[in-house]
Formats: structure tokens, sequence, C-alpha cells
């Protein structure tokens, strides 16, 4: 029986089970097609203890990162969002040249930190895949491949110096020891600065059927509760939080040394982390039995898209994707979606161009090939940059083609809007 990575209860009770499915990175050469893929289950549970919802670790993260293919800088919304973010938390915590520094863990392709290297306040990035480390690089940005653990960051605190600020976006969920994690965030931050950190909101996958935010890379699926458990297990405490609407519905949390906090230096939580809570308790995600029901609500979601896609094949349309997000692929793999469904797929990042979808074997090629097509459906993979999306695409409403998303729920629109 598996066991629970916050309070080590054993998992009985299923939060949702959608079956089989590969890494969901793991796009494979053209060439490869033919090539056997090892499937792993995506039976997802929920500590009946700790309510911590939980991924067992099917596939070690060592082999999801070692050669990554998300490079943040692919979304321009993504980086806009992290300009932002540095720009207000500079004029926050007072952050300045000469005397500031910032660390931020899975800094991917240095979409972040970039914008604290043009501040000109010291930085460095912590990023496990080397791969997209070196694009971090060329842009300016100090970067040290490595995992975060207590030991790691004892070790960058001791050659660095103690960070003012420590972010940690959407990686929080994919560490399989969170807690040892949460304490290399402890030993990177000082006595008074802060650690951000960004993850998916598990009120919100539930309450918009986001079931495509399960996969091996996500270990972890959290609420604002489990995650201050999480945090207080390594002495942090979280002092603030604010709810963001990108990845379907975020918590960004701000937290402190819990020292710091019971000695005054750092303040109390706000007003903002109590009413999230009272959110969450509504919700009935404060219960074990608040997490029943979600499984139905994936079905749903899956027998809506296999509708639509048997119907349009039936009508002879043509039905491509627009991105081939990580994501992807497990709706793809839980509905059964192939090519014989959705002909290709385009995606901005050339690492995934002459590539097929992990398990289900879709093409992808270059943005371009949308254009060539001239489909009559374009299903919009990454639905949660549905706005952007929609804007690159409006001139498919030239040839009348129509854009589809299939979460958080089932609907065909016009492109542009």
């Amino acid at each position: 029986m598996p066991t629970c990575r916050l309070c080590g209860a054993g998992l009985r009770r299923t939060f949702v089970d959608l079956g089989m499915s590969p890494p969901c990175e793991s796009f494979l050469p053209a060439e490869q097609a033919d090539a056997g893929e090892t499937f792993y289950p995506l039976h997802v549970r929920v500590c009946e203890q700790c309510l911590l919802v939980q991924l067992p670790a099917y596939v070690r993260a060592e082999e999801i990162f070692d050669d990554y293919a998300y490079f943040s800088s692919f979304s321009d919304s993504w980086v806009e969002h992290a300009r932002r973010y540095v720009e207000a938390a500079s004029d926050r915590l007072g952050l300045a040249p000469d005397r500031s520094f910032v660390v931020e863990v899975a800094s991917n392709d240095g979409y972040l930190l970039q914008h604290v290297v043009a501040r000109g306040i010291r930085c460095l990035g912590i990023e496990p895949s080397g791969n997209v480390a070196e694009a971090a690089v060329a842009k300016g940005v100090p970067t040290l491949v490595e995992f975060l653990g207590e030991e790691t960051g004892a070790k960058v605190r001791a050659e660095h110096g103690p960070a003012d600020l420590v972010v940690a976006n959407n990686v929080f969920a994919h560490v399989p020891d969170i807690v040892d994690f949460a304490k290399g965030l402890r030993a990177l931050v000082a006595d008074d600065g802060r650690v951000t950190i960004e993850i998916p909101h598990l009120l919100r996958l539930i309450a918009g059927n986001e079931y495509d935010t399960i996969y091996h890379e996500h270990f972890s699926y959290l609420s604002l509760l489990t995650t201050q458990r999480v945090l207080a297990a390594a002495g942090l405490t979280v002092v603030d939080v604010e709810e963001l609407p990108s990845h379907g519905g975020s918590l960004r949390t701000w937290s402190a040394p819990t020292e710091s906090v019971e000695a005054g230096i750092a303040p109390a939580p706000s007003d903002a982390v109590a009413r999230v809570l009272a959110d969450e308790a509504g919700a009935g995600l404060h219960t074990v039995q608040g997490h029943d029901g979600f499984a139905e609500q994936v079905a749903q979601v899956r027998d809506d898209a296999l509708r639509f896609l048997l119907d349009a094949r039936r009508a002879g349309k043509r039905v491509v994707a627009y991105g081939a997000p990580g994501k992807g692929n497990t709706l793809l793999n839980h509905c059964g979606i192939r090519a014989d469904l959705v002909e290709f797929a385009v995606d901005r990042n050339p690492y995934k161009h002459g590539r097929v979808t992990p398990g289900t074997h879709i093409p992808i090629h270059p943005p371009e090939a949308l254009d060539a097509a001239r489909p009559d459906y374009v299903v919009v993979m990454p639905w949660n940059l549905r706005r952007e999306i929609s804007a690159q695409l409006a001139h498919v409403a030239e040839w009348g083609g129509k854009l589809v998303t299939f979460l958080p729920r089932f609907e065909v629109f016009e492109p542009g809007t």
C-alpha cells in the first residue's frame, strides 16, 4: 500500500483513477513511433489523515526532468505574468541592486529571472533540467543544475548567502519528497526574507473539471490547508496568499520563517489566508468526504469530447489541435484520442516538431501547418491560455474554422473571442 508523503499514513481512498498513461512530456521522435512505451497508473488518492491529495511516485523525478520538453518562455502571457510579479515583489520587499539576492527554484529557461537581471539584482536559478538551464544561461541568468532539497539549499546558502526572496512557481507539486523540498526553501531564505510559491489550487481543479493537470510530474494536488501543513513541517508559515487566474486558478503563497513570525519580525497571517481557508472549508476540502464526486465530473468531460470528435469524423470535418502541452496528454490518453480523431497538433516549441504525443502518437508540426491544412475545427489544448491563443488564431475565421475547448467544459467558439 502506498503511504502519504506528508504524514506517512496508508493511502486507501481514491480521489480519481484515470487509468494508465506514459509520462506526459515523453514526446517520441516520429521515427520511434513504433517503439514500445511504458505506461504508469494515474491513480490519485487522498490521505484520510492529513488530506493531502497525491499521486504515488510511479516515475522517478530524475527520469521526468533529465531532458525536459517544457520551456516557459514560449508563452508570452506567462513571461508577462513573471515580469509583473518581479515588479510587484521588488516594490513589496524593497529589492534593489547591490543589496538584494533572489533565488528561483525550477527556474526553467530564465523566463522570470531575466527580469531580475534586468533590474541589476543579484540572482540565481536552480533548475534540474540541463537542456532548459542552457537556455537560461544564454539569457544571462546564472543557473545551477540541481534538484532542490535541504542539503542543496544549505550548500547554496553557504556559497551565495541567504536570499531575500525565494521563488518557486509551479514546482511545489512536482517534487516527490515535498517536505525535503520545503526544507530546502527554508535553508535558502534569510530569516527576514520571504518565500513565494505558486500552485494550481485544488479547489479550482475540482470546480473547473481541470483533470488534465493530473499527470506523473504532479505528485501532489494542493489546497491552502495542505500547503500550510507541508511548509509548517519545514519551519515556514504562510503569512499571505493571492488568488491568481493562471493555470485555471492558482494560489501564490507568501511565507516567512516560523520563528520570525513568532518573534514579530514577520507579520501574522493576513485576512486573505483566513478567507481562502474558509472558501476551502465551505467546499468541503477540509474533510475527506468533501473530495468525493470528482470522478463523475471527469467522466462527463470524456463523454463530451468523444461525442464531438466522433460526430465531426462522421460529418467529414477536419480537426487538429493547437498546442501540445504535457498536460494535454492526460486528456488524450484518458479519452483514447488518436490521429484518427485529431489529425495533428501544432506547437510553437521547436523541440516538439517532428515528434508525436506520448501514448496517442498524434504528430506535432510547426504552427504554419495549421494554415496549410485550413481545418474545420482547432482544439485549443492549453485551455488556460485560451484568450492568448484565440487572439493568435483570429485568422482561422477567414476559412470558416472554429475553435474548441474540452476543458474546463466543452465549447465551440469563434476565433478571436
